[in-house]
């Protein structure tokens, strides 16, 4: 393959890294969004995390199984395709403002998205020399943190309405004029995507007429030289991923609401806060690519874990503002780490790469798991204190970043 044709596949599988986070980093607008027009408990409107993140863990090992059968291109062709269903079954789910249907639409993504990221993550690694392989992957999720930045700015313009009703407006409606309003807010989510339906399905028409590199791992290269659970480095990875993915998905998720409470910020206020937070992680992941020309990755990785400890215990103890800004700050220091511990996770597993790929993916279950504790300890004491649960999840990933400071550089080994 020529060499305009590599980098030509190389940004193709990038743009990929933006529609998934573009459509996972929409979930903190529509958890506020759809609790308002399925008049949901907070409880029930936390599930819109877990039909998202327990895709993850359904189907992971589906999809490395489909990749290992179909290769990394017919796995991103799945991936996309379902990607767009789920995408267009929120317009009849917002028709009939069925909470259920919003969850299934929810899910019919995510599993999408799973086969996406089983696929891109390892394929991004390999599609070059092996030393550049954290970088690579790193430049490519900075597109992550750009969809990152802009979900949350286009869905509080485009889907929040910045109307609430309290109790006694509700009850001085007529039950028409309740059901109006009630139906207004859920079509507001159907020409938005309804577009990122069509987007992605011309992303996957384009993907189809694309000519991509094929990637072939080398056998015998893994450390245990039996079942792949017996890899202690990636098994240590599944279990950092789990945990990071947690403390994102808290961070982020909860982000409004802790803004409402801690700062007495409204809600399309806070989704510019959050925009803004997120842009911090754009530039973060932009910032550690070219930090690790000159810090290990394991290195950075602990520091930056380090200093999301201390940023979240300030958090927790400040007030007003500035427990909103160290709050932001976290954002920019959690920006290398999914990526960094994608990476160190399957480095030299040659052939069982696939197969290691899915697992890690797999662990991103924990953003299904985690904002449930969190949202429990805010019931029993308040949304402030609760912020310690990400803290805590940032010590597995120190742990794991310590467990890898002797890797200087991480090699996929892999022949073109």
């Amino acid at each position: 393959m020529s060499e305009r044709n590599h980098r030509f596949a190389i940004i193709l599988i990038t743009s990929l890294f933006f529609l998934w986070g573009f459509a996972l980093n929409l979930n903190p607008i529509l958890i506020p969004h759809l609790k308002k027009a399925c008049q949901l408990s907070d409880a029930q409107s936390a599930f819109i995390d877990s039909a998202s993140y327990l895709a993850y863990f359904l189907m992971a090992i589906p999809a490395g199984q489909f990749m290992k059968r179909f290769g990394y291109k017919g796995s991103l062709m799945l991936g996309l395709s379902l990607f767009a269903v789920g995408a267009f079954l929120f317009y009849p789910a917002a028709a009939t403002r069925d909470y259920g249907f919003f969850l299934l639409a929810l899910f019919v993504i995510a599993c999408g998205l799973t086969f996406l990221e089983t696929a891109a993550n390892p394929y991004i690694t390999v599609l070059g020399e092996p030393e550049g392989a954290t970088q690579r992957i790193n430049f490519a999720q900075s597109f992550n943190g750009l969809a990152a930045t802009l979900a949350p700015l286009m869905g509080g313009a485009f889907i929040l309405s910045g109307k609430s009703l309290t109790a006694e407006q509700e009850a001085s409606l007529s039950s028409v004029q309740l059901e109006q309003y009630l139906d207004g807010e859920a079509a507001a989510v159907q020409t938005p995507f309804l577009l990122i339906g069509l987007v992605v399905l011309s992303v996957a028409l384009l993907l189809w007429r694309v000519k991509l590199p094929e990637i072939v791992e080398e056998a015998g290269s893994t450390s245990s030289g039996g079942s792949i659970f017996r890899e202690k480095n990636l098994m240590r990875g599944v279990l950092a991923q789990f945990f990071y993915v947690g403390a994102q998905v808290c961070i982020s998720s909860f982000f409004i609401r802790f803004s409402e409470k801690v700062a007495g910020i409204e809600e399309q206020a806070a989704a510019y806060f959050l925009s803004a937070a997120l842009f911090g992680f754009m530039i973060g992941r932009f910032t550690g690519t070219f930090l690790m020309k000159y810090i290990s990755p394991p290195k950075l990785l602990a520091i930056y874990s380090l200093v999301n400890i201390l940023l979240l215990i300030l958090a927790v103890l400040l007030e007003g503002l500035f427990s909103v800004y160290a709050l932001m700050a976290v954002e920019f220091f959690m920006s290398i780490m999914f990526p960094t511990i994608f990476a160190l996770s399957i480095r030299g597993l040659g052939a069982n790469t696939k197969v290691g790929s899915s697992l890690v993916i797999m662990s991103i279950v924990g953003g299904a798991i985690f904002p449930v504790i969190m949202g429990r300890i805010s019931d029993l004491s308040n949304i402030q204190v609760a912020y310690l649960v990400p803290a805590a999840c940032f010590l597995v990933v120190l742990y794991f970043a310590i467990k890898n400071l002797d890797v200087k550089r991480i090699a996929v080994v892999a022949s073109h």
